[in-house]
């Protein structure tokens, strides 16, 4: 792979990576109500997702949901749903006073992890994405494990980076929200993005 095709495939996929999706979404709402100890969890399980995504996809599911309607509708639902979820508890969320500076809302590094791999993994679009994506930058003249370890092990990398800065800039937003009335508030406006999310997700079409 030549230097200047590899060096279009990190500008392209930069500019995929920092447009926030339901993934981040989800990571930004997470790390601020969590903390420093959520960005660890929640990166890994972005990768992980990510890397399932890619690894079905180069298995054949994401040409399989490009033309099965059923296959896409299942995925989509399963992640909608499931941010619908995340979204409604994080809205009925009743801080009190202390829990934030004291951590008495404790959640437990498993579940951290779990929520961004399930919304990560689970994104139909994201499935659909590798096929489309990654084809256009390998070179049939050269071997395809190589190239292929090359671009995906570059994109997680990546996506473990975006992830990470993006939580770590939530946990800042952190220190602004200890009196309960300002958690109540972000719990709302979090929550209601993660509803919007769900709805985003659930509003998604099969490419044609």
């Amino acid at each position: 792979m030549s230097l200047e095709l590899y060096i279009t495939y990190i500008f392209a996929t930069t500019l995929i990576l920092v447009i926030p999706g339901p993934t981040i979404i989800l990571v930004i709402s997470q790390a601020v109500n969590h903390g420093r100890k959520s960005v660890m969890p929640l990166a890994a399980g972005v990768v992980l997702g990510d890397f399932t995504a890619m690894t079905l996809s180069l298995l054949g599911l994401g040409a399989i949901m490009s033309t099965s309607a059923t296959l896409f509708i299942l995925f989509k639902w399963i992640g909608a749903l499931y941010l619908l979820y995340l979204g409604i508890n994080m809205w009925r969320a009743n801080p009190k006073s202390g829990e934030i500076q004291h951590g008495k809302k404790e959640i437990s590094p498993l579940s951290l992890f779990k929520s961004s791999f399930i919304v990560t993994a689970l994104n139909p679009k994201g499935i659909a994405f590798f096929v489309a994506f990654l084809p256009q930058f390998i070179n049939h003249n050269e071997p395809l494990l190589s190239q292929l370890l090359l671009l995906g092990g570059t994109f997680l990398f990546m996506a473990l980076v975006n992830a990470t800065l993006y939580a770590l800039f939530a946990t800042q937003l952190r220190k602004s929200i200890e009196k309960t009335s300002v958690n109540k508030w972000f719990n709302r406006c979090g929550g209601a993005a993660l509803i919007g999310a769900s709805l985003f997700t659930a509003s998604m079409q099969r490419s044609a």
